[in-house]
């Protein structure tokens, strides 16, 4: 073989060798698990298995793991959120105890200083920020109802951070006691090559022994961040005295107004310690946070138990916000405030995404707590008009994934827009699943007689009113089978973990409580395809 022929077969070898390593290269995102680029998919209905329905019983006050373990003005329930980018994060604590009774007297918040010690090495926190302090109440002016005034909740944002980077810290007041030192990684900076490792999604949580599984799966995913996607304590299923249902209107229906028993919030804080100490925590409100009391109030325990980036991203409202995560902008919407197109949420979104530059953050992912896309019987439309007033803006921005919560069980659509098949629609996934008491969804309206009366739908919450719409082939109110837009759903209590691979390919995977984890419930490569699909007024 002549010198010139050895060349020629090195060539080619080295070309074929290139070819099998591509060949490698796409095949590990596709290889046996589907992709959308495989849909849209003939739906699915996974068959119930009624013996998962479980015990939706939330654990008692005597339980160990929501029970105060601290003494004094020292730190409990701490939690982290992240602000609008990798270089800040807010933490957040309660001191002192909380009140429950018919003659409360509120903690004097500026009494307990807020105060972080944090630092890259566990021994050495040689950086401070402070922060403020605020006390709330939930007040009933009704004889026989009992009060609440909360301790001292703390927001502290430390700032100046690096990316990708782990940083240890402590927080509370050292004259009264500071907590003992956790830890926490910062999101990667912004790029269209950096990710966080692992997104953990969840809704509609409560505090039952479900919840506790749904938790421990999620915790043992190792997530970087994780979501929740309303309906947080489920303290509004219970009377101020402590008693509880799973159905308040069904028990309750003759009290003055609807009650609730604020120390379920604090026992939720304690039991999600461990977690939340260490993995931010982003929240969006549902309609179990509304819990109205005394002057109308509402939202109360809400708004001041958890730390929002709504000021930096440009929100006048902790309802909305948005956030980076390394290549991911987040936007948090409001169902329960004004959504409509004349308001100010719907101005901020507009702002908000002719912000967002997919060539620093190539994935928009949105979430709100109330679904569009949801083919069951509970909550079927409810959210139709924040649809009508939005869709249309987040589908023109090539919004690439949706999360929901409120309906207590799981489901993924195809790509849809305006509920039809459209390969540039966002994959919407409701995952109203975490373990609540009310137990899980199980009738779909394609059922027979299932299909709810029309102007039984709208939900006072959310404006009451009945917006009409087109979502079916036959102008009826509800499909007599699974829509084409439905791609698989089924009554599981589970977890979802998000996993951006790059800028086009992400892996979803929905972890069922019933299984190892080694098993999935659903699992899908959800394909971003910006040349098929280009976004309108925005910067691709």
């Amino acid at each position: 073989m002549s010198f010139h022929d050895s060349s020629i077969t090195t060539f080619l070898g080295l070309q074929l060798l290139l070819l099998f390593f591509c060949f490698l290269s796409s095949a590990s995102f596709s290889d046996a698990i589907p992709s959308t680029l495989d849909g849209p998919f003939t739906p699915v209905t996974i068959t119930l298995d009624t013996s998962l329905r479980g015990k939706a019983v939330d654990l008692p006050d005597s339980d160990p793991r929501v029970q105060r373990y601290v003494t004094g003005f020292q730190p409990e329930q701490i939690s982290l959120a992240l602000s609008s980018n990798y270089d800040s994060i807010w933490v957040s604590w309660i001191t002192g105890e909380f009140q429950i009774g018919t003659n409360v007297k509120p903690l004097d918040p500026t009494s307990i200083a807020s105060i972080v010690q944090f630092g890259t090495l566990g021994d050495s926190l040689i950086h401070t920020a402070t922060g403020s302090s605020l006390v709330y109440s939930q007040l009933y002016p009704f004889e026989g109802l009992l009060n609440y005034t909360s301790g001292i909740i703390h927001h502290v944002r430390i700032t100046g951070l690096q990316p990708s980077t782990v940083y240890y810290y402590r927080c509370g007041d050292p004259s009264h006691g500071m907590s003992k030192i956790h830890h926490f990684k910062t999101m990667p900076v912004s790029s269209p090559s950096s990710y966080p490792s692992r997104i953990a999604i969840v809704g509609d949580t409560g505090l039952t022994y479900n919840t506790t599984a749904t938790i421990s799966h999620l915790v043992q995913n190792s997530p970087d961040l994780v979501l929740l996607v309303g309906d947080v304590s489920y303290a509004n299923l219970y009377l101020t005295n402590g008693t509880s249902s799973d159905c308040y209107s069904c028990n309750f229906s003759n009290t003055p107004i609807h009650e609730t028993y604020q120390p379920r919030w604090d026992y939720w804080g304690r039991f999600m310690e461990n977690l939340t100490s260490t993995v931010p925590l982003m929240v969006v409100e549902g309609n179990h946070e509304l819990e109205l009391q005394a002057g109308n109030k509402t939202f109360e325990a809400y708004s001041s138990r958890f730390a929002f980036p709504y000021v930096e991203s440009g929100s006048t409202s902790k309802f909305y916000y948005s956030f980076n995560a390394g290549g991911i902008h987040f936007v948090m919407l409001g169902a329960y405030i004004d959504f409509d197109r004349s308001g100010e949420q719907y101005e901020w979104l507009k702002m908000d995404l002719a912000k967002f530059n997919r060539s620093v953050t190539p994935w928009l992912v949105v979430t709100w707590h109330p679904p569009w896309y949801s083919t069951y019987t509970a909550h079927y439309k409810e959210a139709e008009c924040m649809k009508v007033a939005m869709e249309e803006l987040l589908y023109s921005y090539g919004t690439d994934i949706v999360f929901n919560g409120h309906v207590h069980a799981y489901e993924r659509s195809n790509r849809v827009y305006n509920y039809q098949l459209d390969p540039c629609g966002p994959v919407h996934i409701v995952i109203g699943d975490g373990g609540n008491r009310e137990k899980m969804a199980i009738e779909h309206t394609d059922e027979p007689g299932k299909c709810p009366d029309p102007l039984s739908t709208p939900d006072a919450a959310l404006g009451g009113q009945f917006c009409p719409s087109n979502s079916t082939t036959t102008g009826a109110f509800c499909w007599d089978q699974q829509p084409p837009y439905s791609a698989l759903r089924e009554s599981s209590f589970g977890h979802g973990i998000l996993e951006m691979k790059n800028a086009t390919w992400a892996l979803w995977t929905w972890h069922r409580n019933q299984d190892t984890n080694s098993q999935v419930g659903d699992q899908i490569y959800i394909v971003r395809q910006p040349d098929l699909c280009p976004p309108q007024n925005v910067t691709t």
